[in-house]
């Protein structure tokens, strides 16, 4: 900011640079009415007109004296906070962000800052009926704004502004917001609904001893309601309340008698917000002690995070590495700083959220992409403000606008989950977080029993701090794991539907010992590929080339990357045959198999399909814990972190599937997949069991899961990596070309290519067509760049690049066709 007095400042011609939330290259220039010089700062949010009409909320990103030497400066129309909501830091991670992955600020600010915080035009208002509300409070625009809600029940900001005949409408929206009277229609889709629980409280009367008396005397005649109170008063603690179904288990009485109760206001009903996570073995948290390996490690970690910006914690599976990481909270607490603590799946912030908050109580708050405008705008302020000193969240939780950020968790972060793939930007989170600590000088601790390769070479290297964590915690043995040839059971004709012999031996088995089993297929739906036996026709996406998937659930054929469905065939529309066969297996199938071979099992399935609404993916974790569910059928979902004691079996239904993925990460991945599934097994005092069905049982990925052998797994890769030019030796860049025509395609991206080839030479690759060669209608070319970033400078190829793609944009012989840059393609 000027250093002015108030007066001068009043006097002086400001002009500010802001980012609007659009895909413009740059940033745009204002001028600043005077009247508001004193309220313009960097980071606020500020209402401006862009392109005729279109109003939008910009962030200042700085302010000036010069005026724009291209273009006429447009006023700003007005300031909409009193404080600054994105802080330097954030504006520093943004352009970081912004220049690595090839997009816009626009795109970051898009992708950060909440719906709530971000209005435009076409942004719907709607109203939120308050009848308790005194209307005599508004003023006359409130009023108005008010009052044409009520007859429409829906405006956009263009309709407000009309109504008002004024452009500045925000600061009155912004009012009516704080009073709870309207709110922003995608809040309408998805509102945040707790889990109650209906429990019993004696009432504040009968806590007097000579009053509790008199009332076992008045209700002596009613011995079943006399029970009911005695079976409070023992399960009561200092006063609490009782969950009603655990008082009408305890005691055998009916829901009857308990109303009678309530009737007779002995007794107050009440509904309480629980969590959807209940853990046995929480209360231990409080007061758990390291064992001798955790306590090493940890004398370990607080060493090296003193020495280095970022360490790696190398821990196999249930070795403890949550407990590890509350002590280094603790740490940093103690100094007053804030924590961010990364994981890569939104289903593991509830089990998460309830450890740490028994440890840390208010101090915690959690925050991912599916809690509504309303809630992440508030805990935006609340970060801000500095009332919050934990954030428990998913990848998106990089962009909140920490006060004082000391320390950041990445927790398993090996998962592809923390790379944004659609839409820009681009970003992976663990490298984002690892910038976001140098910009803030806050230390940066990465944590997983399978580290990605690029990680574990930068610790072997000295780049990053390295501690290695090679105990079970409590002396749990590492699961046992058993190879079955899917082949051989075939052979032998042992195997049912896809369950080998020896799987269903030991579901048996672990039902019988009223213990819990997880079925892993990376593959949701019923069946991948329906086929005609008689002329081999597949149905087929109309908008994708790819094959349509059968979800037995909807009765459709689903395609998994635009949405299209359509009605199932039961007869082939090219030879009109009836003989129809379904080839490949998703979660779906399994389940369904499962309910027909075992039906007396209980069986639920966790995926996509079935953790959509906000909430689903507790709701099966909850009744998985509650042991309502004996197997769980799973996606890759249910091979991160999760935590229950009564996992003793998992079983891999096809590890195939995974490893013969065509990608130079296939192995690597399938390593991790394998391994953290396999971890999810015994995780208390039993010892667990894996077992893997598989065609190729001697496959070396499949030998090093069962050995556990990660060194070797990490020393054969980086022998091809650095032959075939990957990461970590080389960086990625890929740019996928897209048209709607085929034919102007190809021609476009091969001279684009050939462009590209002149200033980079043998560093292009392509163009080619990916494994999907169009999707949404839009046929797709790659170009695949690989950069020796030892030798060559990232930067300017980076620059080169943005010019290039500029040029091409802006070539009419290009029309119709758009370039997505993809830094680090994980």
């Amino acid at each position: 900011m000027f250093d002015f007095d108030s007066e001068e400042l009043n006097q002086q011609t400001l002009f500010v640079e802001v980012i609007l939330p659009l895909a413009i290259p740059g940033t745009y220039t204002y001028r600043v009415p005077k009247h508001l010089n004193a309220l313009t700062e960097v980071g606020k949010r500020v209402v401006v007109q862009f392109g005729k009409s279109k109003i939008y909320t910009a962030i200042v990103s700085a302010i000036g004296q010069k005026a724009p030497v291209k273009y006429e400066a447009k006023y700003l129309i007005d300031v909409l906070d009193e404080k600054a909501i994105v802080t330097q830091q954030q504006l520093k991670l943004w352009q970081w962000i912004a220049e690595y992955y090839l997009c816009t600020l626009g795109e970051v600010m898009a992708a950060a800052l909440p719906s709530a915080l971000k209005l435009a035009s076409e942004t719907r208002i709607v109203l939120n009926a308050n009848p308790d509300f005194d209307k005599s409070l508004l003023n006359d625009k409130e009023f108005l704004v008010l009052d044409a809600l009520e007859l429409k029940h829906e405006l956009s900001v263009t309709d407000v502004t009309k109504i008002l005949a004024q452009k500045s409408v925000f600061p009155i929206l912004r009012s009516l917001f704080s009073k709870n009277l309207i709110y922003i229609l995608e809040e309408i889709d998805e509102k945040f609904q707790p889990k109650k629980v209906a429990v019993i409280q004696l009432n504040p009367l009968y806590q007097d001893k000579e009053n509790l008396k008199h009332l076992f005397a008045e209700l002596e005649k009613a011995p079943k309601q006399v029970d009911a109170l005695l079976g409070y008063i023992k399960l009561a603690k200092s006063g609490k309340s009782v969950k009603k179904t655990d008082l009408l288990e305890a005691t055998g009485v009916s829901a009857g008698v308990i109303k009678a109760l309530v009737d007779k206001e002995v007794f107050i009903a009440a509904h309480e917000v629980i969590s959807r996570f209940t853990h046995p073995d929480l209360t231990a948290v409080m007061d758990f002690t390291l064992s001798d390996a955790q306590q090493q490690a940890l004398s370990a970690l607080q060493k090296s995070i003193n020495e280095k910006s970022v360490t790696l914690l190398h821990g196999i599976t249930s070795s403890g590495k949550t407990q590890i990481y509350i002590r280094l909270i603790e740490d940093y607490l103690a100094l007053g700083k804030q924590v961010l603590y990364l994981l890569p799946e939104i289903a593991l912030t509830g089990q998460m959220i309830d450890r740490l908050k028994v440890y840390f109580k208010d101090q915690i708050i959690v925050y991912h992409s599916k809690f509504n405008d309303n809630e992440r705008a508030e805990i935006w302020q609340k970060v801000l403000n500095n009332e919050v000193k934990i954030v428990l969240g998913a990848r998106s939780s990089v962009f909140l606008p920490f006060a004082d950020l000391g320390f950041v968790i990445v927790d398993e972060e090996h998962e592809a989950s923390f790379k944004q793939f659609e839409p820009a930007p681009r970003y992976h989170a663990r490298d984002v977080a690892i910038m976001l600590g140098t910009i803030a000088h806050a230390k940066v601790l990465l944590g997983s029993a399978t580290p990605s390769l690029e990680t574990y070479f930068n610790a072997l290297n000295n780049k990053f701090g390295l501690v290695k964590l090679a105990e079970r915690y409590g002396g749990v043995k590492l699961p046992y794991i058993e190879v079955v040839s899917i082949a051989e059971e075939r052979n032998r004709k042992l195997i049912k539907e896809h369950f080998t012999s020896v799987l269903l031996e030991g579901i048996n088995t672990a039902i019988a010992n009223q213990e819990q089993v997880i079925l892993f297929q990376n593959r949701r739906g019923y069946v991948p590929i329906l086929i005609c036996q008689t002329c081999g026709n597949t149905p087929k996406c109309i908008n994708c080339d790819v094959s349509l998937t059968y979800h037995k659930a909807s009765g459709k054929l689903h395609c998994h990357y635009c949405g299209y469905k359509e009605d199932n065939i039961t007869e082939c529309p090219a030879c009109a045959s009836k003989h129809i066969a379904y080839k490949g297996l998703g979660t779906e199938k399994i389940e369904d198999d499962l309910k027909v071979i075992l039906p007396d099992v209980r069986v639920a399935r966790m995926d996509y399909d079935t953790t959509r609404n906000k909430n689903a993916h507790q709701v099966i974790l909850n009744d998985f814990e509650d042991r309502k569910i004996d197997v769980l059928v799973g996606t890759q979902m249910v091979a991160k972190g999760l935590d229950f004691e009564n996992i003793t079996l998992i079983g891999i239904i096809n590890a195939d599937s995974i490893i013969q993925f065509p990608d130079f990460r296939a192995y690597e991945r399938s390593f991790q997949l394998l391994s953290q599934v396999a971890g999810r097994a015994g995780r208390r005092s039993k010892q667990g069991k894996v077992i893997i069905q598989t065609y190729d049982a001697k496959h070396r990925v499949i030998q090093q899961v069962v050995n556990h052998d990660y060194e070797s797994m990490y020393h054969e890769e980086m022998i091809e990596r650095r032959q075939f030019k990957y990461p970590p030796f080389y960086k990625i860049i890929q740019l996928n070309i897209k048209h709607k025509d085929l034919g102007m395609l190809l021609k476009i991206s091969d001279a684009f290519a050939k462009l590209l080839k002149h200033y980079l030479g043998d560093m292009v690759i392509g163009p080619h067509s990916p494994l999907v060669g169009r999707v949404r209608n839009y046929y797709i070319q790659t170009i695949t760049i690989k950069i020796d970033w030892a030798s060559q400078s990232l930067s300017k190829i980076k620059v080169l690049l943005k010019e290039q793609i500029s040029v091409f944009e802006a070539d009419k012989a290009n029309k119709g066709a758009f370039i997505i840059a993809d830094v680090d393609p994980y």
